[in-house]
């Protein structure tokens, strides 16, 4: 029986429990994935497509470029401003969080101190995570942890870059606290044994979760450097078990 975890946060708070709208009708197959594999939200050999089709402004591209022509007439912010943050946004990706989990599992006093501060721990790889906490959780033998935000989609932008779009979907954020073991097994192909517990944990606007994957069995002799490339997003929010050798990562955005 998997079950969501209240987690405290600093300071009085407590993370609330949020229940989900489960939904029989959730489906993932519009996202571009293979059964048993990790999905991703586009074309994997065309990152960088960009659609330059002419196409009406629609509400939202509408509204954006509204606020932002206010912004820069108010003295706000820049242009180059925001050009800055745009491209400081979209440089984030995996190889910062495939980092931290790299050291974790080669030197027991970083990992230690990531499982007790992460969001202090992080910044020895050069993360700050600016207003909100950040909560590391070790998969064990006992008990495999799944990431979700029900709400939305919260997540450690800075560590991690933006979230996949699978992450984001309705259909993830319904049926994973619903049925984990399931989702894993269906969607991602990952089998958790019937004898480990599941526990989903809820992002939210106040704390973000990293979760610290098993190293992979073979890897004793390899590099930080190395390992790091056997680490993805889908290891870090506890969809995926982190890669074997000889399947090292071939893109940082996965």
């Amino acid at each position: 029986m998997a079950r969501r975890e209240h987690v405290p946060v600093r300071g009085d708070g407590v993370k609330p429990d949020v229940p989900p709208i489960y939904d029989e009708t959730a489906d993932f197959t519009k996202y571009n994935y293979s059964k048993g594999h990790a999905p991703v939200p586009h074309n994997k050999h065309d990152h960088h497509h960009v659609d330059t089709t002419p196409h009406e402004m629609t509400y939202w591209e509408q509204r954006i470029g509204g606020l932002s022509r206010l912004l820069v007439e108010k003295g706000i912010i820049t242009l180059d401003e925001m050009r800055r943050t745009i491209e400081e946004d979209q440089s984030r990706n995996i190889a910062l969080g495939a980092r931290v989990v790299a050291r974790a599992w080669v030197d027991p006093e970083f990992k230690k101190g990531l499982l007790e501060d992460a969001r202090e721990a992080s910044k020895e790889v050069g993360v700050q995570m600016e207003e909100t906490d950040l909560v590391a959780y070790e998969q064990t033998d006992e008990v495999h942890w799944v990431v979700v935000c029900t709400l939305c989609s919260c997540y450690p932008r800075p560590l991690l870059g933006n979230p996949p779009a699978w992450y984001k979907s309705t259909a993830y954020r319904n049926r994973v606290v619903v049925d984990p073991r399931g989702v894993l097994k269906e969607e991602f192909g990952t089998v958790i044994p019937d004898d480990v517990e599941i526990r989903v944990i809820d992002s939210t606007a106040d704390v973000r979760f990293i979760i610290l994957p098993k190293r992979p069995e073979g890897t004793e002799g390899m590099s930080e450097e190395a390992l790091a490339d056997l680490v993805t997003c889908e290891s870090v929010t506890g969809v995926a078990h982190a890669k074997g050798p000889g399947q090292a990562r071939t893109n940082a955005h996965y």
